[in-house]
């Protein structure tokens, strides 16, 4: 008998199902309610408020 060598088709198949969790988890990770996309949301719209809020102290603080 020879003995070859490569890879198998049980090793292919075990590593696109691994890829395919990890793919998984990444997507979740990304647009999930508290996801990373959602956070990066509230965190511009948290940034404008707070910048708008300045802009009239500033002004209040200018005509005094």
């Amino acid at each position: 008998m020879k003995k070859q060598k490569g890879i198998t088709l049980i090793a292919l198949v075990i590593t696109i199902i691994v890829l395919l969790i990890l793919a998984g988890i990444s997507i979740a990770t990304l647009t999930g309610e508290n996801g990373i996309l959602g956070k990066a949301e509230t965190a511009k719209t948290e940034t404008i408020r707070e910048e708008a809020k300045e802009k009239v102290q500033v002004a209040v603080l200018r005509k005094l």
